[in-house]
């Protein structure tokens, strides 16, 4: 079979856009006749529509760009498969399904709802959708074509164990493709909105090699890619044959549009290489911020240079995602700041190529202290007269944001907002927090991949020790246990969902353990109030992980 894969970035919402990406795709591919051209889930509405498909009027202007399609197709001699919302036209359950439609001459062939609905970490489905009442396979140019949708494919995971064959792991109590291949299907189709994590493109391909294993079929994957939200889909589509041997693949993080001939003696056997973590990390960050900017609305951003690593890092992922000309960096010096930290910050701005202001906070602060004085009065200074001093900062950030439009990026990153080393109001101030999931030893690391072929973070950055500067000689390592031991603390806590005893059984120190433990709970109440962030790890702070914020728990 001749296929088109159109490996696209739709916008949630945008029914008439991402109608015209299709028909686009289409056009692309005329003139090689596929003779289906396969799009991601829910392609129609983007990925993840939450809320929208509560909204009546936005089924009703979701079936009229299913029309809309379909009088596309009558114009296209191949059949299109793509994803949309449908209604189930049930009396009970949610009313909808998340459907994989096959269209052709103006006409629905065959739909297929999705079975399996993710109802974990950032996934809601079970919200919004009733599972498929059953699958089936369907019969097309010479072929029993099994579709799926995403999770279904999720039935079972391989065990990352040395076992041969792998260990399976049931998450489910039914196997859809199991199924679909007992029906006699000759062929898997997945179409899918996969959110990128670290270590998923690797178990996607994992997951997809298992069923090729267990079932002898050829299998068709097809990703989203782009930006929503926190959520950043890295395409990386492909084609396994019977042998599992990969046909294609995708570029990760990239739209394209790919004629493929099933034909198995045009078959090219491509390596499957999947991105460094550094370089992974830098492209999804990247891509995030590009599209959350460009789907809101914004054309420039801007953001605090302090001189360190975490907002030099923010500041070339900026950069990288949408130009020089639409960054403004400001430096805003204080009483406390060093001078290599105001210099860091315009060579950094010179290897960029950005603009760059200074405004000195120092007045605004005394002014600040004078007012308050009586008020405070028999109080000895603390963090409340450091924070007045990160507030400043991200009220001045908010007032350029207010007067030119420009979107204020944070630079916080998830150690910090891991244990409240972040100033509510202050350095939390903003549209989007681009680093709100990297760890402070990745930030170096991407540091590191940013200065890959040249210096563009000035070493000077990289090498000083890490502090906020909001008292004479401050140092982060004053307030926090170190980063690399913190990180994998955080680590085992978030990502993994250990306890203290499991933690501490590994090594590390009962009271470091309990401290941490005891932060990421107690600042539960400031990051239900940071802005939303690109999500990198398997367990991001935000809409995955949700947690009490009025709660005693010991532990």
């Amino acid at each position: 079979m001749k296929l088109g894969i159109a490996q696209l970035n739709p916008t949630v919402g945008d029914l008439k856009g991402n109608c015209d990406l299709l028909r686009r795709a289409l056009e692309h591919l005329s003139e090689r006749k596929p003779e289906l051209v396969i799009f991601p889930e829910l392609f129609l509405t983007g990925y993840p529509p939450r809320d929208l498909l509560n909204q009546t009027w936005f089924i009703q202007k979701s079936e009229e760009a299913l029309k809309e399609v379909k009088e596309i197709s009558r114009h296209y001699p191949g059949a299109i498969l793509l994803g949309t919302v449908t209604r189930t036209r049930q009396s009970g359950g949610r009313g909808l399904y998340n459907t994989a439609i096959l269209i052709q001459n103006g006409e629905e062939l065959f739909s297929q709802a999705k079975t399996l609905l993710p109802f974990y970490d950032v996934f809601d489905e079970q919200r919004y959708f009733d599972p498929a009442p059953a699958v089936n396979i369907f019969s097309f140019q010479g072929h029993r074509l099994a579709i799926s949708v995403c999770e279904d494919a999720w039935s079972v995971l391989p065990e990352l164990t040395a076992a041969h064959p792998p260990t399976l792991r049931k998450l489910y109590p039914v196997d859809p493709l199991s199924v679909l291949a007992s029906l006699g299907a000759d062929l898997f189709i997945n179409i899918a909105a996969s959110p990128f994590w670290l270590g998923k493109q690797n178990l996607r391909l994992d997951i997809a090699r298992t069923h090729v294993t267990r079932h002898r079929l050829p299998f068709v994957f097809v990703n989203l890619v782009g930006g929503n939200d926190e959520l950043v889909f890295d395409g990386g589509s492909f084609i396994l044959d019977r042998h599992n041997n990969l046909i294609t693949r995708l570029p990760w993080f990239e739209e394209e549009i790919r004629f493929i001939d099933l034909n198995p003696t045009t078959a090219t056997h491509p390596e499957y290489q999947p991105l460094s973590e550094p370089e992974a990390i830098y492209h999804a960050l990247v891509l995030g911020l590009k599209d959350y900017v460009k789907k809101c609305g914004f054309k420039k951003v801007v953001l605090g240079l302090s001189g360190g690593i975490d907002s030099a890092v923010t500041c070339c992922i900026a950069v990288a995602a949408l130009g020089r000309e639409n960054v403004l960096g400001v430096t805003m010096p204080s009483e406390f700041s060093s001078s290599g930290s105001v210099d860091d910050s315009y060579l950094l701005a010179q290897n960029l190529g950005i603009e760059i202001w200074t405004i000195p906070i120092t007045t605004l602060h005394h002014a600040y202290l004078a007012t308050m004085e009586k008020f405070f009065a028999g109080t000895r200074p603390d963090i409340t007269e450091e924070n007045i001093q990160a507030r400043i900062r991200g009220n001045i950030l908010m007032a350029i944001s207010n007067k030119f439009g420009h979107l204020v990026l944070t630079t916080g990153n998830k150690s910090e907002l891991a244990v409240g080393y972040c100033t509510l109001y202050g350095d939390m101030s903003g549209g989007l927090a681009v680093l709100a999931d990297v760890p402070k030893t990745r930030v170096y690391q991407l540091a590191h991949y940013i200065n890959w072929e040249k210096q563009i973070i000035p070493e000077t950055i990289i090498n000083k020790p890490p502090s906020a500067e909001l008292r004479p000689n401050q140092r982060d390592q004053d307030t926090l246990p170190p980063y690399e031991t913190l990180d994998q603390i955080i680590a085992l806590y978030v990502d993994e969902e250990l306890g203290p005893k499991e933690i501490i059984q590994q090594g590390f120190d009962q009271e470091t353990v309990k401290w941490t433990l005891k932060k990421i709970a107690t600042n539960e109440y400031k990051r239900r109030q940071a802005p939303p962030g690109i999500k990198i790890t398997s367990r991001a702070f935000g809409s995955g992980r949700r947690f009490p914020i009025a709660a005693h728990y010991d532990f």
